[in-house]
């Protein structure tokens, strides 16, 4: 049996590599340390930086052979750090989580979010959304100037350790290229990710592990993810891909509340997906699990009002067919029009009223959530109520937990990194006074 882990340094990747494939500068065996942070994620990391600036010995242990790596994934895009609109709107996106995470977003808001990059040396930007960007649009400069900050404060890395739960006497067990590998730190922080893009890490491994201990885990499922929708095959054969730009997406949920916004989606061959149904991707999915599908609302034309569409659509066409006239007098075409004619039948597009009434409001029914492998993240996990207010699991004192394994979820646009970060700090802050107060358990 391996005493503690054996990692092995390889070449620091180009500043234009897309992948971050960062080892331990040392060679040998890690000290014990006083602190394993298992997940090398942001909330993890977050965390080991708020107890290593405490004075603390802290390991993150991965079981990938690098840092970060769903992290990564997201900038691909363009990183999107966290977001530039009013503070209490920004909270206000978390929806029935806000109360649990207010006191964590007080202390480390999209402010310090953006401080904490500038003191990486990555300075942020605002986009015409209002989401924040780093200067360079990439996570790797920045993850790259993280961890080397991380090992400047003693940090130490224990990478391709894939943690596989407890022995009977509390110490943790890492499965490793070399054996076993079993740690006894006076406290662990937890935070292994939720169960989506599981060939980055987060599969969701660990739910039985805890479930052993008698913690309440509620099931994963998608969140962020796009919808299955009964698409002709025109729509499936001809529109993949199609990007639905400037529209307005009305949903009412299960409790009865309205809300529309606007922005755009992308019709997928099984569906819908993008950043405008990710905004309602929690209360679709609440509808689609009660009742087997949900209808939403789509305005394809917001910056005209109905009445302008109405006396459009009643001018004279003359010899233009209802295509062309669409095109010339509304600006309609594409998958726009397909999208009318998937919904309406042959006599409402002989229809003024009618056919107004279903470009402002244009029915869409998903009729199933994406599989949870597809989301950008998830919901479900362990459950609040197994928390202390210091986030520490009450059934196993000295270990705390952060991230996107807990119960809580956030639309996309800077908002779920925000506080995955804040997370971090929170529990840092929670395990360094938990090993101040003279508590020690394992």
């Amino acid at each position: 049996m391996q005493s503690f882990c054996q990692v092995t340094p390889p070449p620091m990747p180009s500043d234009t590599s897309t992948d971050f494939s960062l080892r331990d500068p040392s060679s040998g065996v890690c000290n014990p340390p006083t602190v394993a942070i298992v997940g090398g994620g942001p909330a993890g990391l977050m965390a080991a930086e708020t107890l290593a600036n405490a004075g603390f010995s802290v390991t993150v242990f991965e079981a990938k052979p690098s840092l970060g790596r769903k992290f990564l994934r997201a900038g691909i895009g363009g990183l999107n750090l966290t977001h530039s609109e009013a503070f209490e709107r920004f909270c206000g996106r978390f929806g029935p989580d806000q109360a649990r995470l207010q006191p964590l977003l007080d202390q480390f808001p999209p402010q310090a979010v953006r401080a904490w990059a500038a003191g990486l040396g990555i300075e942020t930007f605002e986009g015409s959304s209002g989401k924040v960007f780093p200067v360079g649009m990439k996570a790797a400069p920045l993850l790259r100037a993280w961890v080397h900050r991380l090992r400047d404060l003693g940090v130490q890395f224990c990478l391709r350790h894939r943690w596989v739960g407890w022995q009977a006497n509390g110490a943790l067990v890492f499965e490793t290229p070399s054996g076993t590998a079993v740690v006894t730190p006076q406290a662990t922080v937890l935070a292994l990710g939720g169960g989506s893009w599981p060939q980055l890490g987060s599969d969701g491994a660990w739910v039985p592990w805890l479930q052993e201990h008698g913690v309440v885990v509620a099931p994963l499922e998608s969140a962020n993810c796009g919808f299955n929708v009964n698409w002709s095959d025109h729509i499936r054969q001809k529109f993949h891909g199609a990007q639905l730009k400037a529209v307005a997406l009305t949903f009412t949920d299960l409790d009865g509340h309205t809300e529309t916004r606007r922005g755009e989606l992308l019709v997928a061959g099984y569906g819908v997906e993008g950043s405008l149904v990710y905004a309602f991707s929690r209360r679709l999915r609440s509808m689609v699990n009660a009742q087997g599908g949900a209808t939403f609302r789509l305005d394809l034309l917001p910056e005209r009002d109905p009445e302008s569409v109405l006396q459009e659509l009643r001018r004279p066409r003359g010899a233009r067919s209802l295509s062309s006239h669409l095109q010339s007098r509304l600006g309609l075409k594409g998958i726009k029009v397909a999208l009318l004619h998937e919904v309406l039948d042959k006599s409402a597009f002989e229809d003024p009223v009618r056919l107004a009434r279903a470009i402002k409001a244009l029915p869409i029914t998903v009729a199933a959530v994406r599989p949870l492998s597809e989301a950008i993240s998830s919901a479900g996990g362990i459950a609040f109520d197994e928390l202390d207010d210091a986030w520490m699991l009450k059934r196993l004192p000295g270990v705390f937990a952060a991230g996107e394994m807990l119960d809580w979820e956030a639309p996309t646009g800077g908002y779920l990194l925000t506080a995955c970060l804040a997370q971090g700090v929170w529990v840092g802050r929670a395990v360094s006074a938990w090993l101040n107060s003279g508590s020690r358990s394992v």
